[in-house]
């Protein structure tokens, strides 16, 4: 027994030793694990948008339909103390319309949280403005007593309010909505559509009273400059590329496909940036993922899944293929996808480099927008609960 013992008391101190490094998550011992998971948190990023759409805010929506897919790449480089990346869920309402029910203050819940880009793309092209009053204590007690938000102190839960005309509309009082918001730990931002003085006289400027929100004014009817680069044309192929990757199934497989087809057109056909950081969008898995529809994500790590799809609901070529040559065939379009993805994501750097430079040799101030405030609320931010952005 006695010659077992160095043995094994070497094997125990090299496990503890392994377990140790693990537990202090040193960055060069995780490179060496390739086929580990990443990281898992509890924390999410639950993030609501309340558009005005009275009469006066075309210009708003349109910037909302732009700004989705910069406001979506900066959550996906947002990751916790542990490396991990929460989880994003994003719901979306629209408020100051008389289309709506006056008896909740003409507001509509156009979709409860989600996580899939697409159906969200599309339900921002499918506002439409009409006058109306706008009663922003409302839609912001409604979002939060009619929305599931997270439990958890560490989860980032926002509020951004977007619009103009007196915050003090309509019969739920700002104070008795933050006094709600607060309770549930989510953070308020009101963004205003017009002159910051004006803002600050119509009540939009709440600063402490809604979790420490921020206040803000921008230009909603400001057009944001396409700035042209070298990498434009290569990274658009390459999304055409990465749709072929996607293999439907389900009742709704097709149409979802579709309509990732669709949102692509839509996006390019508005502005070739909003077109492009859609596809900046895409490249991230952590952000852009359908394992509710596509094969592909549905298996990623998780091959017994192939034994629970109906063939019946795969696209005609595919109905008659036999498990191992299913799986076969997701494999190789899981590799096609990583090596697309890592192409879009280096060329879109060197796009950003691009424009960063173009931008320096230019003397204009930057416009306030929805897009660049959202994203410099959010960086901001997500460091109260201890997330930074890459």
């Amino acid at each position: 027994m006695q010659t077992n013992r160095k043995p094994l008391l070497a094997v125990a101190t090299v496990c503890t030793a392994a377990l140790l490094a693990f537990a202090f998550c040193k960055p060069h011992k995780q490179k060496q694990i390739t086929t580990a998971p990443p990281p898992t948190t509890d924390q999410k990023i639950q993030v609501a948008i309340l558009l005005d759409v009275s009469n006066s805010m075309d210009g708003l929506i349109d910037q909302a339909k732009a700004q989705l897919w910069t406001m979506v790449n900066t959550l996906g480089r947002v990751h916790c103390d542990n490396k991990a990346n929460p989880k994003i869920e994003i719901a979306l309402y629209e408020y100051g319309t008389p289309r709506n029910d006056v008896r909740k203050g003409y507001i509509r819940q156009i979709n409860n949280f989600m996580t899939n880009l697409d159906s969200l793309s599309q339900n921002l092209f499918a506002l439409t403005t009409n006058g109306g009053d706008e009663y922003c204590g409302q839609v912001i007690y409604s979002s939060i007593n009619e929305l599931k938000w997270d439990s958890n102190p560490n989860s980032y839960k926002v509020i951004f309010i977007a619009g103009n005309e007196s915050f003090r509309q309509g019969n739920v009082s700002f104070t008795q909505a933050c006094t709600a918001a607060k309770s549930k730990g989510v953070i308020v931002n009101t963004i205003y559509c017009g002159e910051r003085q004006q803002g600050i006289r119509e009540f939009w400027n709440l600063m402490g009273e809604c979790g420490n929100g921020s206040f803000t004014n921008i230009n909603q009817d400001y057009k944001i400059e396409d700035i042209a680069t070298p990498y434009d044309d290569e990274i658009f192929k390459l999304n055409e590329q990465l749709n072929s990757t996607y293999i439907s199934y389900g009742a709704r497989g097709q149409a979802l496909y579709e309509k990732q087809q669709k949102m692509d057109q839509a996006n390019t056909m508005m502005s070739k940036k909003a077109g492009i950081k859609r596809a900046e969008a895409k490249s991230n898995n952590m952000i852009y993922n359908n394992a509710d529809w596509d094969l592909v994500d549905r298996t990623a790590g998780k091959e017994e899944e192939i034994q629970k799809i109906d063939k019946k609901t795969l696209p005609d070529s595919l109905q008659n293929k036999s498990t191992a040559e299913l799986k076969t065939i997701i494999v190789q379009k899981q590799k096609e996808r990583a090596a697309i993805q890592t192409k879009m994501i280096a060329l879109n750097r060197q796009r950003q480099q691009y424009i960063n430079e173009q931008k320096k040799k230019g003397a204009d101030a930057t416009v306030s927008t929805m897009e660049t405030e959202v994203e410099r609320i959010i960086k901001e931010q997500v460091k109260r609960f201890k997330m930074n952005v890459n």
